[in-house]
């Protein structure tokens, strides 16, 4: 398997999920703010939950997924060692909280469903995560959606409908697109895009009785299917609302398994990736799995998603500083 020593995440992140990390650090206080927030709210009572109600994977605990998680660390370049645990539970899933004290959590019907090369999939897939910074950003989501909520409450719900709406949607679409940033993560891991889609496959709709009738050539088929169905406009209005179902007030967190697969099924053909497997990449050695403080360059000047998504939450601080100033 290969290894990047010293690469960074801007080496593989995807553009729009750089957008949003731009936006976020543009505010004043971002960093001290995220870091005391993720501290205070996120990491430690987390960390407490999984420490007494999970297990922790060690070299003498669930052993076979330590040994791949610890190659994962070495070949994504991510210190420290962040921790591992296994929580019962029937939904497969995977997931990564905390900054300062990270945390990534396997469940136990994940391990029931995927073999050993999936699972390495899955850890290099929450790694990419960690490496990009993912947690404060999703953090910092939560942080702000709560406040435009408050913020709706106190003007009867005026400022909710003209801000939070806008602004949760904007968030929920990054959170999507970084989603594509840690399957490049866990591509550059397994370097078999192949075994990277069957682990796609299996996770969408794969049953532990019937793995035996799932077809990969199938699975991508349908990827291409869906890309036809995807150029059409109505179609593409029908999606904006799958992912955001307005009236319930319901987001997506993930892309579509099929739309993910496509993405990564373009990157895996383009000129970056073979460069990063062929060595060429951007290193930082000084990144880590916590560092929250790299300067990514910036694009040229012209309107951006990012830049919407920095109006929008200047506009929440703003109605925030009036209903203070009123209220005194």
């Amino acid at each position: 398997m290969p290894s990047y020593p010293g690469i960074s995440s801007e080496a593989f992140r995807h553009p729009l999920d750089r957008e949003a990390e731009q936006a976020l650090r543009s505010l004043p206080g971002f960093d001290l703010l995220a870091r005391k927030f993720l501290e205070v709210a996120v990491d430690r009572p987390q960390y407490l939950y999984h420490m007494g109600n999970s297990i922790q994977v060690g070299p003498r605990q669930y052993a076979s997924l330590y040994h791949p998680f610890r190659d994962c660390l070495r070949d994504l370049d991510i210190y420290p060692e962040p921790a591992l645990f296994v929580s019962q539970s029937y939904e497969v899933n995977a997931f990564t909280i905390g900054q300062e004290q990270p945390t990534i959590v396997l469940t136990t019907a994940l391990l029931e469903l995927l073999g050993e090369a999936e699972l390495r999939v899955v850890i290099a897939h929450e790694l990419g995560h960690l490496k990009c910074g993912h947690s404060t950003l999703t953090q910092m989501a939560v942080w702000a959606i709560s406040a435009a909520s408050v913020v709706g409450q106190m003007t009867m719900g005026i400022s909710n409908i003209l801000v939070s709406n806008a602004l949760v949607m904007a968030f929920y679409e990054w959170k999507r697109k970084a989603e594509l940033s840690a399957d490049r993560a866990a591509l550059l891991v397994a370097d078999d895009l192949d075994q990277v889609l069957l682990t796609m496959l299996k996770v969408a709709g794969g049953s532990p009785k019937h793995l035996h009738e799932l077809s990969l050539d199938e699975f991508k088929k349908q990827a291409r299917d869906y890309q036809l169905l995807d150029a059409d406009a109505m179609n593409q209005a029908y999606k904006f609302f799958l992912y955001n179902n307005l009236p319930q007030g319901i987001y997506s967190s993930h892309p579509f398994p099929i739309e993910r697969a496509s993405y990564l099924q373009e990157w895996a053909k383009s000129g970056d990736y073979q460069a990063i497997r062929r060595g060429d990449y951007r290193r930082d050695p000084a990144a880590g799995a916590v560092n929250v403080n790299p300067q990514p360059s910036r694009e040229a000047d012209r309107p951006t998603e990012a830049d919407r998504l920095r109006r929008q939450i200047e506009n929440l601080q703003r109605e925030l500083d009036r209903l203070r100033t009123a209220g005194s």
